[in-house]
């Protein structure tokens, strides 16, 4: 069943299917369409599935293959929703080109999501394994992963998990994790005629807009991760004013932190906070106050654990080659996972055009990812080894 004939009709019928995640773009499709169809999919492979509905509309799709005992329970898991179409001219066309399949969500995460789907109906249709093999399809990774945590507060769990992002074939252990906040300044409302009544609520940001850059540099000369770099930070939105005659009395600025292993929500918190007392202190009439946002922390998975060393030996035989272990910039749901007690790594296929306008994923690779997949579940839910 393994063919890339197979994978590339499942990752068109993926595809096809828009999932435009509603919290990003009002009106997107969402995930219950799609969910429906993955769970329908594992039900005919032989899973046990069902849907998680984690607010009105919007879905996971939950399979599960009983194994017959005494071995340990693997999780592939991968996000059904996408981003926006905009600029897009055949979104869900599914088009085939020089070996790659074109549109929204083929290389994020559809390719990943196909692989997995196609590896599980191989692995039911083979001899029963020890362990249980759990396939989740999640909603809503792409804005604050309430699938992967609706999925955490219920009953599916698992001695370990991957996540199928897209990493060119890499196992991926680590990643960087992401704050955000809201910084306000408060001037004093005028005619723009009298300057001696006003003070300009923008003005007063550009100072922390400086700073923020200051903070910038500063990360990107401190200390560094072995494999992630360093931190950074940038502002992301920016709102203010009234009407052109007006001095403003109002103005909001929307950053993102990205945090590497070490940094957390009170990382940031303390950089802002000292950001704002240095311009109270060098100006007394400087008003400001900041307030944290959602945040999720960075993924660092030990490379020596069992569910690493399996994959990468996995993907070796598949392959027939070695395969490197890889790091990740992008935030994924596997820090979740990790964070929950899973041990978590990434490996998917490779793509190119994250988000853009030209998504595509390699067919060949989105093949051999299912492969690796069924092989390492064969691997690792087939004996009780510790972790």
């Amino acid at each position: 069943m393994m063919t890339l004939d197979r994978v590339t009709q499942v990752l068109a019928d993926l595809v096809r299917i828009a999932s435009v995640n509603p919290a990003l773009v009002p009106g997107g499709a969402g995930e219950e369409r799609i969910a429906r169809y993955v769970a329908n999919f594992l039900q005919s492979a032989g899973f046990e599935t069902h849907l998680q509905e984690i607010s009105p509309g919007r879905f996971n799709a939950i399979g599960v293959l009983r194994g017959s005992g005494g071995g340990r329970s693997l999780m592939l898991n991968g996000h059904l929703d996408t981003v926006g179409v905009a600029g897009m001219e055949e979104p869900y066309s599914a088009r085939i080109e020089s070996g790659q399949l074109y549109g929204r969500g083929a290389q994020d995460m559809k390719g990943g999501v196909a692989a997995a789907l196609v590896a599980a109906e191989s692995l039911a249709s083979g001899p029963p394994l020890p362990g249980d093999v759990i396939v989740a399809g999640v909603a809503d990774e792409e804005f604050q992963s309430a699938g992967t945590r609706a999925l955490l507060a219920g009953s599916a769990k698992s001695d370990a998990a991957i996540v199928m992002e897209p990493t060119g074939l890499q196992v991926v252990t680590t990643h960087k994790g992401f704050a955000w906040a809201e910084v306000e300044t408060f001037g004093r409302a005028a005619h723009g005629s009298r300057p001696q009544e006003g003070l300009d609520a923008i003005a007063l940001m550009g100072r922390v807009l400086v700073e923020i850059e200051r903070l910038g540099k500063a990360l990107s000369g401190g200390p560094t991760h072995p494999l992630l770099g360093h931190g950074s930070v940038h502002a992301s939105l920016i709102a203010g004013g009234q009407e052109l005659s007006s001095y403003p009395a109002h103005c909001r600025l929307s950053l993102e932190r990205r945090l590497v292993p070490g940094e957390d929500i009170a990382t940031l918190e303390a950089e802002l906070a000292g950001i704002l007392e240095k311009l109270r202190s060098l100006d007394p009439d400087f008003r400001g106050r900041f307030t944290l946002g959602y945040w999720a922390r960075p993924l660092e998975t030990p490379p020596d654990i069992d569910l690493v060393q399996t994959v990468a030996w996995s993907a070796r035989r598949v392959l027939g080659r070695k395969t490197d272990l890889g790091t990740q910039s992008f935030w994924t749901d596997a820090a979740l996972l990790s964070e929950a007690g899973i041990p978590s790594v990434l490996f998917g296929p490779s793509g190119s055009g994250l988000h853009s306008t030209q998504e595509s994923v390699n067919l060949d690779t989105v093949l051999a990812c299912a492969r690796v997949l069924a092989d390492c579940a064969k691997s690792f839910c087939g004996n009780s080894t510790s972790l």
